[in-house]
């Protein structure tokens, strides 16, 4: 008896493991490169040209105006002591304005959501776009459910709807 027990329980478990595995789909899972893939293409390749130009002019311009600055100043410095309170004030605040306005410039060129993020956007997104189209037509095409972009921070690129537990867990918590 104790034998027959032995033998069965492993004979049991090779059941279910056997029954489960069956029913069980494993999922495909791939990664790509998306800036490999990107750079490989030619009108990506123009945008950021294209882009990389404009950013050096726009800083050529910005360091101009920010020599301009410093011209000002070495010529309030060296006038400083022939110059009247009122005159040295009235100096400062054109240095400071001058200043002002080429950090706004650079601001309005440069920042999170300056002309250069803009430019880049119109640029690069449409070609970004196309290349996501390409990977979910692929994994479609080829049966996989997660696509992970290896060397950038995207993460994942595409997932196949059916594993997106979303709505289920909002009812577990009550939400919906």
């Amino acid at each position: 008896m104790k034998l027959s027990q032995q033998i069965m329980k492993p004979l049991l478990l090779m059941l279910l493991l056997f029954t489960f595995g069956v029913k069980m789909k494993a999922q495909r899972i791939a990664y790509v490169d998306i800036n490999a893939i990107l750079e490989q293409m030619e009108e990506y390749r123009q945008a950021q040209e294209e882009l990389d130009r404009v950013a050096k002019e726009w800083r050529q311009d910005i360091k101009m105006k920010y020599d301009e600055i410093q011209s000002m100043y070495n010529k309030y410095q060296a006038e400083q002591v022939l110059l009247s309170d009122e005159m040295r004030k009235k100096r400062e605040d054109e240095i400071m304005e001058a200043e002002r306005q080429v950090r706004e410039l650079q601001k309005d060129k440069f920042g999170p959501e300056g002309q250069l993020f803009e430019k880049r956007r119109k640029l690069v997104q449409p070609i970004q776009e196309k290349v996501y189209v390409a990977i979910e037509d692929y994994a479609n095409s080829r049966g996989y459910d997660f696509i992970f972009d290896k060397g950038g921070n995207s993460g994942m690129i595409f997932s196949n709807p059916r594993y997106d537990k979303t709505e289920d867990l909002l009812q577990e918590l009550g939400i919906k």
